[in-house]
């Protein structure tokens, strides 16, 4: 351990830990970011490993910041103490928008709302520029009590270290609060081995002690290494004697910390004001200190005692011992104490410098209810969450709650904060704060604000089928007052009916959404309202008359544009785009939603616009960029903390013929979608399963899972599991079912001319036909398809067609459609229909040729997509920003893609990714059949 300024006794039996810090360490000198989680129990020597990394970094930068329990509810504390003033000047040589999404996050400017994903794009850029420099060193201790906003910022940053010079080590208390770091490279702390456990008490109890008494300490502590240090300096000779008093080792942590507290109340009043004071201001800064301790008229020499019992460390900056000890300050204080020291440390802080800070100072010292801090806070909630995000809206709104006189003021606030926290992703605590605002006298407006937020609120905690009738009923209590927004309502409520399926009723949302649109006249004119038409005459009406209504909405939607008050409302146009089988229509929306979303930073929308655009590059037959897409949309989720979307994973596995993953995740999606009652994600499920059967040939497994799918009342999936339905009846002898099912689809189909439309019809008809016009209407499929977007079908048409045409014993005219539907699907991989086909060839006396594994072939989906950026003409710095990485991260990708495709410059990125794109112009087989 030579060159640690740890001490020894600390370190000891962590040889194996302390390697694993050396090897990140080393990772981080050579290029190769790496990261290191640290967990285990309070007392287990996380810190000590901590400043053991700090210190054998010699030749790196370090930042640092431990998380404070008293500031974890004040968001984006914490990444402003780790990167401090000293950055401010190199955070402005960032890129334009992450320069100013991260000045708003650190108070440093006035703006709007700064995006988190921008903000922690913004903290990777200046980090790794800080690595370009010399290798950085980030630690992180404590990161359990890490405000939320800090915590996902820092995570976000940790999983994009792939070609940096930096290395990051956490340390996070088990079991600990979800911080984001799962799936993270982990070091899980274990207590001492017996043989370390006594070398280690011994050292803190000089003279003898009886071998029983030690070994049982041993055991009890499983080894704790503070608990071995701390517990027998608590202990009477006696105790230590005759074992008594000796901690349950289920409650060690508790008791470790007791131990601190009790050393905290033993000393003089004073001091331990002092210590609380200090333990609520975590920066450490001494002239903030100073100003509080002159405000409660205590004198800095009040520490000594306390530093004389070890507890703290007097310098430039008061430190204290342990993170223990800063938490046993805190907690030891009385209600009182507590309120006297955030009172001081309020009237130290510089109002004009942090006005955050000195608020929140000021609502901890106030006990009873006060209109002036309470309005305060309100008014600091708006700069709070352009800084932090929603979170720290509602941390300061709740606490201004709590502290309004007014029973309505109180209740109107209760509502917003219920609303911040539910858009910050906390459905249960903003459930109690409605609970709060119910029992207020609101007004019939705030009344009726109140109903939507219970009921997104309901719908983000279940999704559920309850969804629609609580939202019907915020609806209708809003068309008093606020007749467009209760329209908006409406729409959700119709929309939740429809995700809903068959586990949802339209017990009177049907007809309040009706009655809604009567006042229009019949002449709506916001997209908004269009969309509520079409959902409440889609009900009423046959498929042929909803589609003009479809058309305007549509229309009125793209000519509006992406804003802010209707961009959540691509998703549906999206779906009901694809309901009339205008693909190009929904293609567009999805990239620009998805563009639109980038630029804004709207990250709950992001996700949506990802798997939309992934769902079309997957019936493209780019199934790399589908995935790549589906992983980015789930790595915006998991970091943003927000609720999984039905994402297209599972349709994803099952072309890929990829059975047990795929059977896997339906029985999962079941199992929650049935508790949820999400009739949405059930269909798409069962959709991926009848794929997967027809792939490997199992044609009545097919039917039923296509039969389970099928939602008469569905948007966009209906038109998608209709031709599988219709090929796996007929393919089991159950031409009833599939002419039954054909008659929906042409319904749905006869008034189009999409090329897909028009293409998915032939071919579903060509299934039921039988001789030469079976034959006409497979050709016919194939050209109409072949126009399309839709690649996979195009090469499933001429799979079916070159099947019926060997059952039909013409051989040869049979390999020219299996060969293009073998090659397309083959280079696709979607493995099972390509196996299919070479099945059918082999029956035919073809020799198949198996795909050759060329270079390209081993791209990842995330190299492919950066390749195809740089095709594209982007630069490093704009494929960092667009796909949330480092640009040195950019670079070591295309270095791998440049070696793997055998070129040397981004000229030749064209050529040779030209090279590796499926086939879209496979042949016809408009050839005169021969015998």
């Amino acid at each position: 351990m030579t060159g640690s300024a740890v001490p020894e006794s600390l370190l000891l039996g962590r040889q194996a830990e302390c390697a694993a810090i050396e090897a990140l360490l080393d990772a981080a000198r050579d290029g190769h970011g790496s990261v290191l989680v640290v967990r285990g129990e309070a007392g287990m020597g996380k810190t000590a490993l901590m400043e053991y990394g700090a210190a054998r970094a010699s030749a790196f930068r370090v930042v640092r910041v431990a998380g404070v329990e008293s500031e974890s509810e004040l968001m984006g504390a914490g990444l402003q103490r780790l990167l401090g003033p000293s950055l401010s000047e190199e955070a402005r040589r960032l890129p334009g928008p992450q320069s100013a999404a991260l000045g708003t996050a650190l108070g440093l400017r006035d703006g709007p709302a700064a995006d988190r994903f921008l903000v922690g794009l913004a903290v990777l850029g200046l980090l790794s520029r800080l690595a370009d420099q010399r290798p950085l060193l980030v630690v992180v201790d404590d990161a359990q009590w890490l405000d939320s906003v800090s915590m996902q910022v820092l995570a976000f940053v940790a999983r994009r270290l792939a070609a940096e010079r930096m290395a990051m080590l956490f340390s996070l208390r088990e079991p600990g609060v979800d911080t984001g770091l799962d799936g993270l490279p982990a070091l899980v702390l274990a207590g001492l081995g017996v043989h370390d456990a006594r070398r280690l008490l011994g050292s803190v109890i000089p003279g003898g002690l009886d071998e029983q008494v030690r070994d049982r300490i041993v055991a009890e502590t499983q080894g704790n290494p503070l608990a071995l240090l701390e517990l027998p300096r608590t202990m009477t000779p006696a105790e230590l004697a005759g074992g008594f008093g000796l901690p349950d080792a289920r409650m060690l942590s508790g008791r470790i910390e007791h131990s601190f507290v009790r050393r905290v109340e033993s000393l003089p009043a004073d001091t331990r004001l002092l210590l609380f004071t200090a333990a609520a201001e975590p920066v450490g800064d001494m002239l903030l200190l100073m100003r509080a301790l002159e405000h409660l008229g205590i004198a800095l020499d009040a520490a000594a005692p306390a530093e004389a019992a070890g507890l703290i460390d007097l310098g430039p900056r008061m430190v204290f011992r342990h993170p223990l000890v800063r938490t046993a300050a805190y907690r030891a204080a009385p209600p009182e104490v507590r309120r006297r020291g955030h009172a001081a440390l309020a009237e130290g802080t510089d109002p004009e410098a942090d006005p955050d800070r000195r608020a929140w100072h000021r609502a901890h010292a106030t006990a009873a209810p006060d209109e002036d801090v309470a309005a305060e806070l309100e008014h600091r909630a708006a700069r709070a969450q352009a800084r932090a995000g929603a979170e720290a809206a509602a941390a300061f709104l709740e606490r201004a709650a709590e502290l309004t006189p007014d029973p309505r003021r109180r209740g109107v606030r209760a509502l917003a904060a219920a609303r911040a926290k539910l858009d910050a992703g906390a459905p249960g605590e903003a459930e109690a704060l409605l609970a709060l605002a119910a029992i207020a006298p609101l007004e019939v407006a705030d009344r009726a604000l109140l109903e939507r937020v219970r009921a997104h609120t309901a719908f983000a905690r279940t999704r559920g089928s309850d969804t629609p009738t609580l939202l019907s009923v915020a609806a209708t209590r809003l068309e008093p007052v606020d007749p467009d927004l209760a329209r908006e309502t409406h729409l959700e409520a119709m929309w939740a009916l429809m995700r809903s399926g068959r586990f949802g009723t339209a017990d009177g949302v049907l007809t309040a959404a009706k009655a809604a649109l009567a006042p229009l006249g019949g002449h709506p004119v916001r997209a908004v309202d269009q969309f509520l038409e079409v959902l409440v005459t889609r009900r009423t009406q046959p498929h042929g008359q909803v589609l003009p209504a479809v058309a305007r909405a549509l229309e009125t939607f793209q000519r509006e544009g992406l804003r802010r008050d209707n961009i959540a409302w691509c998703w549906l146009a999206c779906q009901l785009a694809m309901d009339v089988w205008d693909d190009a229509a929904c293609a567009a929306m999805a990239g620009g939603l998805a563009e639109a979303a980038r630029e804004r930073g709207m990250l709950t929308v992001l996700p949506f616009a990802l798997n939309y655009s992934a769902a079309h590059h997957l019936f493209a037959g780019r199934f790399d960029l589908a995935q790549q897409l589906i992983q980015e949309a789930d790595s915006i989720t998991r970091a943003t903390r927000n609720v999984a979307v039905a994402d297209f994973s599972i349709l994803l596995a099952a072309w890929r013929g990829e059975r047990d993953r795929t059977l896997e995740m339906r029985e999962r999606v079941l199992a929650d979608a049935t508790a949820r009652g999400e009739g949405f994600a059930v269909e798409a499920a069962e959709w991926a399963a009848a794929t997967l059967h027809l792939g490997y040939g199992e044609y009545g497994a097919a039917a039923d899972a296509a039969q389970r799918a099928y939602e008469p009342e569905g948007i966009g999936f209906t038109v998608w599991v209709l031709p599988e339905l219709i090929e796996a009846a007929v393919r089991s002898g159950d031409r009833a079912t599939a002419q039954q099912a054909f008659e929906r689809l042409a319904e749905r189909s006869a008034t189009s001319q999409a090329p897909w439309a028009r293409g998915i019809e032939a071919r579903s008809r060509a299934l039921l036909s039988e001789g030469g016009k079976a034959e006409e209407l497979y050709r016919d499929s194939i050209e109409h398809l072949a126009r399309s977007r839709v690649t996979v079908h195009q090469a499933r048409a001429q799979l079916i067609y070159g099947e019926w045409l060997r059952r039909h014993n013409r051989r040869v005219d049979a390999r020219v459609q299996l060969k293009a539907a073998h090659h397309a699907l083959d280079a696709m991989g979607a493995d099972a229909f390509a196996r299919r086909a070479e099945r059918e060839l082999l029956a035919t006396g073809e020799t198949v040729h198996k795909r050759t594994d060329d270079p390209a072939a081993r791209l990842t989906p995330q190299e492919a997509q950066i390749a195809g950026l740089a095709r594209d003409g982007q630069t490093n710095p704009e494929i960092a920003a667009r796909l949330f990485l480092s640009h040195r991260t950019v670079e070591w990708h295309l270095r791998k893609v440049f070696t793997k495709l055998d070129i040397a410059s981004r000229k030749e990125l064209a050529r040779a990714l030209r090279a590796t794109e499926p086939a879209t112009d496979q042949p016809l087989g408009r050839s005169h059949p021969t015998a």
